[in-house]
C-alpha cells in the first residue's frame, strides 16, 4: 500500500522523530523537511509519500518504542508519541488539517495530496 502523509509545520519536529521511531535511522529524520504544499488557508505542509507494508498502520498506531539503533538517545520519544497522538490514517483522500500529520492511502501520490486540498507551492529559502 502507498501512505502519503501531510506534516503541518508546527508538527514536523515531532514528526520526524516518529518516522525515525518506525524507520530504519537517523536519515528518517529528514522525513519532513520541505514546506512546499500548502491548503487552502494558507498552513504550509511537509509531505512524503512511501509503499509500507500492511502492518504498516497497526504498528504506527501501537506503543511506541526507542528503535534499538538509537543507543545514544537521538530520538525524542516524547516528540513521536506526540506525533502519533495527532495521527489520522485513511483508506481515502480526507482533508490535511494543520494540527494533524494526516496519512492517506492511495496508489497517486500527487493525486492524493490534491485530493487532500493541498497545492505545491514553492518554499522560500
Amino acid at each position: 500500500m502507498r501512505l502519503t502523509i501531510a506534516c503541518p509545520t508546527t508538527l514536523r519536529s515531532d514528526a520526524n522523530n516518529f518516522a525515525m521511531v518506525l524507520g530504519y535511522g537517523p536519515a528518517d529524520a529528514e522525513t519532513y523537511v520541505a514546506l512546499n504544499w500548502q491548503d487552502a488557508g494558507g498552513n504550509l505542509y511537509a509531505c512524503a509519500s512511501l509503499t509500507v507494508a500492511d502492518t504498516f498502520t497497526t504498528t504506527a498506531q501501537s506503543g511506541l518504542q526507542r528503535p534499538a539503533w538509537d543507543t545514544d538517545y537521538h530520538v525524542n520519544m516524547a516528540g513521536a508519541n506526540r506525533a502519533q497522538a495527532a495521527l489520522v490514517f485513511s483508506l481515502t483522500p480526507v482533508t490535511a488539517m494543520p494540527d494533524k500529520l494526516t496519512a492517506c492511502a492511495g496508489d497517486d501520490a500527487l493525486a492524493t495530496l490534491a485530493a487532500m486540498g493541498l497545492v505545491q507551492v514553492e518554499e522560500d529559502v
